[in-house]
């Protein structure tokens, strides 16, 4: 099973800029100034960055605990692209760390808005010291995402958007459960949706995903040869983590482990990442070690599953097996090559001195919720992508709110890829929702170039 795949890909246009700059702010209302301003928040520093817009490095006070302010706190990161108070403002998570370059994500660019890019709690450093392990929960971060919008409303008074992919997509929908107020709509791109965590249906997507049975096939063929070689694929793997100090021993268990979780994600992270374009490049149980290990690695990423790969992810991995739930995909096809069984459960992921206990319920008081309440909802799914076989899905009480299925994507599905007219009623509804004309200015070097992050 693939449960780091929750990893966003940014998927962006290429061309230069064009068109008129929105006015940057007069110098007797500069933005920095009222920024400095909002109570909670720190301006870290101020990048260079496009004509037209200002890049700020920031941080916010937060609580541990949002039920006992009194605790202690930490200060979250966040970076803040400025484009005028006029404009709308799109809040994006990642639902993981704050990404290292900043880029404008699909909904900026279609309402040509300044962008709030926030980093979830206890990823660090946005993590307390020292760290409570049950303040991360669902409510918690959407109580984090509240404050910020409601801190920067001040600065930011026209329409708000939330957005995210992925885990961020998730996080999006999490916070509007719980504050349905506080934007005007949500685009949710490629956010799975597991109510139940005992009834999956991933085996199911993945023996059907695709044109062409060959390629799930070949797949399954690969995943049994790179077994059978198994010494050899050690051998590899150890040469590789040696030369780069990787270790396996504090969270993975072993090497051996390592290496039947990278076999197992093959074909779930095959189809989220890459797809029938690639089927081709599926090495035939013929061809040599180096072959097989070197499209495993391209696929699923060996670094991935040793402790150095893990535990930047392990609040994800906390979230996944107290909260959220998690991809179960049956080992059973190479349950006669392998040495160890159900290895994806996240405790498996999670240091042992941190406790986990899997809380029912969570999942499906947010599916409740948009059913019968959910309003202001744009979900974005990519026909196959794996995580698509357990979307959003709306209900009677759901209102003004969409579901698109971006023929042939992956995890990188946008609005973009949609046809018509599909591709136009989401963005003219995104519009609607940020209440904006369709902007001058759309695509800039941002959009093709990001600005890496200094380190705060």
């Amino acid at each position: 099973m693939n449960l780091r795949g929750l990893v966003t890909i940014a998927v962006t246009c290429g061309m230069l800029l064009v068109g008129a700059p929105v006015g940057a702010a007069p110098a007797h209302e500069d933005i920095r100034e009222k920024l400095a301003a909002v109570p909670g928040l720190t301006v870290v520093g101020e990048r260079p960055t496009e004509p037209g817009f200002r890049l700020f490095d920031l941080t916010f006070a937060q609580p541990n605990d949002h039920r006992h302010p009194e605790a202690g706190g930490f200060q979250q990161r966040l970076t803040l692209l400025h484009r005028d108070v006029e404009r709308p403002t799109v809040l994006y998570t990642t639902g993981y760390d704050l990404p290292a370059e900043a880029t404008r994500t699909e909904p900026t660019q279609l309402v040509d808005g300044n962008q709030v890019s926030l980093e979830h709690r206890f990823f660090t450093p946005s993590r307390p010291q020292p760290a409570d392990w049950s303040d991360l929960d669902i409510w918690q971060a959407a109580t984090d995402q509240h404050r910020v919008i409601s801190a920067l409303r001040q600065v930011y008074q026209q329409e708000w958007i939330t957005t995210g992919a992925s885990k961020g997509g998730m996080t999006a929908v999490y916070h509007r459960r719980f504050y349905p107020d506080d934007v005007a709509g949500t685009v949710a791109y490629v956010a799975p949706n597991d109510v139940d965590n005992d009834q999956d249906r991933y085996d199911a997507f993945l023996a059907d995903v695709g044109t062409d049975p060959a390629c799930r096939d070949a797949l399954s063929a690969v995943q049994r040869e790179a077994l059978l070689r198994r010494e050899e694929m050690l051998a590899k793997f150890r040469a590789y983590a040696d030369s780069e100090g990787l270790t396996f021993d504090r969270i993975i268990g072993d090497i051996d482990r390592g290496l039947e979780m990278v076999v197992l994600d093959a074909p779930f992270a095959f189809w989220q990442y890459r797809g029938q374009q690639d089927c081709a490049k599926i090495p035939a149980p013929t061809a040599s070690t180096d072959e097989i290990y070197a499209f495993f690695d391209e696929t699923v990423q060996f670094s991935f599953y040793t402790d150095q790969g893990i535990e930047p992810y392990t609040p994800y991995f906390y979230q996944a097996g107290t909260q959220l739930g998690w991809p179960y995909v049956s080992d059973e096809p190479l349950a006669d090559l392998l040495h160890h069984r159900e290895l994806g459960q996240p405790r498996n992921l999670v240091p042992r001195d941190i406790p986990m206990r899997f809380k029912v319920g969570a999942m499906r008081s947010v599916d409740a919720w948009v059913r019968d309440e959910g309003s202001e909802l744009m979900f974005v799914n990519g026909e196959r992508d794996p995580w698509s076989a357990e979307p959003f899905e709306l209900g009677s009480g759901t209102s003004d709110s969409y579901s698109y299925l971006v023929p042939g994507a992956n995890h990188g599905a946008k609005i973009a890829g949609l046809p018509e007219p599909q591709r136009a009623e989401a963005e003219a509804t995104l519009r609607r929702w940020a209440d904006v004309e369709v902007p001058i200015l759309r695509i800039t070097r941002l959009d093709t170039q990001p600005l890496v992050r200094r380190p705060i």
